[in-house]
């Protein structure tokens, strides 16, 4: 994979620990890129849900603007998984036979529920909106759930890929023996196939977002100067080197200001040292950017202007 730096890249995912401000960076980013004249899409795949309580926007499923430049939408899984089933439960109506098709319905309603089904469409939903880009947006910024479960999300296309190829393979192999097995009858059925159809089209999706997510993506790692969110940093950086994903940036965020009083908060301060030092060290190959703890929680437009300002004098794109 090229080494690429940003601003080659139009997709940009910040991952990390929950809680470490993961949503406020994004959101601060898109409202950079938007400030320079850039068409930007936030999405937001966190189940948590708040970009759209800073940006002051009541979001939904689909991009809605919030300002000049600036789109944002915030994914629902479990809506979304609900319209997954129902395509394919369209498809089985149309392929499956009227003796099997009602048991295939109440397994497909029994997993509509799952974490998995919810995991599929909300996968579908990233690769539709990936696609958007550069057709409608200069640039899309993705604010993820929590590290485990983003990784799992970009890990997806290479092993969905496979998997299509070989079901693939397996359907065309049966379509050609249900063909022949008509002409043998003399049936003059048509040779449409909805279920090979969509998995042909499901195939050549995933190949689109593995290439994308290797050649156009840069991946921002949120993380805090604490134990925890250190080693869940260094985990992910491996993994995300082992499928090939760029990190471009680490950004600490909520590093306390030199100018402190009194003994807790020197203490503190002190132990907030040690562990700029430890991430320095262990991961100098990474450019590291400081984003300074504000006085008070991010919570709207107004206050997220010191976050865009600090991004923007990092030289950030």
């Amino acid at each position: 994979m090229s080494e690429g730096r940003a601003p080659e890249r139009r997709l940009a995912f910040f991952g990390g620990k929950g809680g470490v401000g993961k949503t406020t960076l994004a959101a601060a980013f898109a409202t950079l890129l938007a400030g320079r004249g850039e068409k930007t899409l936030l999405v937001s795949t966190d189940p948590a849900h708040s970009t759209g309580d800073i940006l002051g926007a009541k979001l939904s499923g689909e991009p809605q603007q919030v300002e000049e430049k600036l789109w944002a939408v915030e994914i629902d899984a479990a809506r979304d998984a609900e319209e997954y089933v129902e395509k394919i439960k369209a498809d089985a109506r149309e392929s499956v036979s009227t003796e099997v098709l009602p048991t295939v319905e109440q397994h497909l309603e029994l997993a509509k529920n799952s974490p998995g089904t919810e995991e599929s469409a909300l996968f579908d939903r990233f690769v539709d909106l990936i696609s958007l880009c550069p057709a409608e947006y200069d640039r899309v910024v993705f604010d993820t759930a929590p590290t485990g479960h983003t990784l799992r999300l970009l890990t997806l296309p290479a092993l969905l890929t496979a998997w299509a190829e070989g079901v693939v393979r397996q359907r065309e192999k049966v379509a050609g023996m249900e063909r022949m097995m008509r002409n043998l009858a003399g049936s003059d059925a048509p040779d449409g196939d909805p279920i090979l159809e969509r998995l042909r089209e499901r195939r050549h999706k995933f190949h689109h977002a593995r290439h994308r997510l290797l050649e156009d993506t840069a991946f921002y790692l949120v993380l805090i100067p604490e134990r925890l969110p250190i080693e869940e940093t260094a985990r992910a950086l491996k993994t995300l080197a082992a499928n090939g994903v760029l990190v471009e940036t680490l950004l600490v965020n909520r590093v306390f200001p030199d100018a402190v009083e009194g003994d807790f908060m020197r203490s503190r301060l002190e132990q907030q040292r040690e562990y700029l030092e430890e991430i320095e060290e262990r991961f100098g190959e990474k450019p590291v950017i400081k984003i300074e703890q504000e006085a008070r929680d991010i919570t709207d437009r107004a206050q997220l202007a010191s976050i865009v300002r600090q991004l923007d004098e990092a030289g950030l794109a």
